[in-house]
Formats: C-alpha cells, structure tokens, sequence
C-alpha cells in the first residue's frame, strides 16, 4: 500500500498572494534584461539606478508609515543601502546619487496588512539572486565587492531568511479584508515597480 503523500500546510494568506502575484511576477520577470545580450556594464548601472529610485522613496514610505507591526525588525531587511554602495562601486559620487530620480508613484502604506504586502514583493525579489550574481560575474564581471553585492544581498541566509519572513506573514493573525489589503498591496507593488523600470527606459 503506497504511503499517501505529507500535506503541506499553506497559510491562507500565502495562497492568496501566490494567486493574485503570480500573473503579474512572471511578466515583470521576462521583462528585467538581467539575461538580455544586451546587458553590458553601463545598462547594468543604469538598470542598479533605476532599482534605487525605487526601492529607497519605498523603503523610506515604510519606514516613516508608522505601520511595521512592532515585532518585525525591518532594519536587517531594508536594500537600499547595499544598492547606494554597489551605485558607489561602479563610479557614481554622492552628489551624482543625490540627483537620481526617485519613483513618487508608490504603493499606500496605512496599515500592518498594506506594509506586509510590500514586504512580500521586496523579499521575495531575493530569491533569483545566486542565479543573477553568476550572470552577472560572469558576464560583467562584477561581484559583490565591485558593484553587484544587491544581487545576492542575503547571500547563504538568503533561504532561511525568505522561510522566516513566510513564516511569519502565515502565523500572524488575520481576517479576509487583511488578506485583501496584503494582496492588494503586493500587486500595487509589482505594478509600480514596472511602471518606474519603464520610465526609466530599463526593461527589456
């Protein structure tokens, strides 16, 4: 008699955020030139600038949102400052940083749930990264010492890390019109990440 197969439990609100995402991730996906040949290093700098127009006004929107539930500690999270490093590395000075655009179409943060649907997408972005840093140092040459740090930014936590954030958003306590506002959030998110890659002109 075959053993039956181990049901996984999947919490509610990670089945909702697979279903409403999913649609929207892989078009962002087949769209970011990472695998692009034409993706030599000025494009890969442009493309970094692009990245950190976006996700430090967001991160900062988080930050000063007043809505990071009290026990997530989102400083160990926060991307923006590998990015502003990796920007330095490949040439640019604080003043050329300091005049970058930054994307002013962001998602609304105004609760636990909105914040945590923000944070499903940031997080989730890390997942691809030891694929785009081989890419990357093979194509470009670049690691994280020289430029491209962003693209593996957990490095061997990477896993553990996503497996922590996951847990967390599935034992937290919430009704259907949170799962809602987490989903909702999230699918903001991707949209106006990829309206801000293509003002910038980045995407393939």
């Amino acid at each position: 008699m075959q053993a039956k197969a181990r049901e996984v439990y999947v919490p509610p609100v990670l089945q909702d955020l697979r279903a409403g995402t999913a649609e929207l991730h892989i078009a962002l996906e087949k769209r970011l030139p990472f695998f692009s040949d034409t993706l030599d290093t000025p494009a890969f700098v442009r493309l970094m600038q692009a990245y950190y127009g976006f996700y430090l006004p967001l991160e900062n929107a988080l930050i000063n949102s007043s809505s990071i539930p009290p026990d997530f500690d989102l400083t160990p999270r926060l991307k923006a400052p590998t990015l502003r490093a990796d920007l330095q590395a490949l040439g640019l000075t604080a003043e050329a940083l300091g005049s970058l655009p930054q994307c002013d179409h962001l998602p609304v943060i105004e609760s636990a749930a909105t914040c945590l649907g923000v944070l499903y997408v940031l997080e989730g972005a890390t997942l691809g990264g030891q694929i785009l840093r081989r890419e990357i140092a093979s194509r470009l040459g670049l690691e994280a010492e020289n430029g491209a740090a962003f693209l593996d930014i957990y490095g061997a936590a990477t896993g553990r890390r996503w497996r922590d954030f996951i847990e967390y958003l599935g034992t937290r306590p919430m009704d259907a019109g949170e799962r809602e506002a987490v989903v909702a959030a999230a699918q903001t998110t991707f949209s106006c990440f990829e309206r801000w890659l293509e003002s910038r002109e980045v995407l393939a």
